[in-house]
């Protein structure tokens, strides 16, 4: 069992930045590879950003892609997401999500491939 908790989210001015932080619980964090996840109002959640369990390797949404850095920290049980150069299209709540095995190793932006998530943060951008 993990149990997730996201923070950092708030109001921001385009090209502004923010840092998202998702605190997991359970001793077996480490086994979990995580994601981050967003969802704007009437959208279909939609993927972020994704970091396997050791941090070797992350992927990104095209939409994000360098402005975004998905980092872990095993050892604090932490998991997070640098947001620089923010866009109002960026706008919506962000959650973090843990998996222990994909199905695919390319499925890691399908959400249903997840088993636990956060209750999200607000992130809002204006222009």
């Amino acid at each position: 069992q993990v149990q997730l908790v996201e923070s950092g989210g708030g109001l921001v001015q385009a090209g502004g930045s923010l840092r998202l932080s998702c605190a997991a619980s359970g001793r077996t964090f480490s086994s979990y590879a995580m994601g981050w996840f967003r969802q704007a109002p009437g959208k279909e959640r939609e993927f972020v950003a994704y970091i396997t369990w050791s941090g070797a390797y992350t992927y990104y949404a095209d939409s994000v892609k360098g402005r975004f850095t998905i980092s872990r920290d095993n050892a604090k049980n932490t998991v997070n997401l640098q947001m620089n150069s923010l866009k109002p299209e960026d706008t919506a709540v962000y959650y973090c999500a843990a998996v222990l095995s994909l199905r695919y190793s390319g499925s890691y932006y399908d959400p249903d491939e997840y088993n636990y998530w956060g209750q999200g943060t607000q992130v809002t951008v204006s222009s």
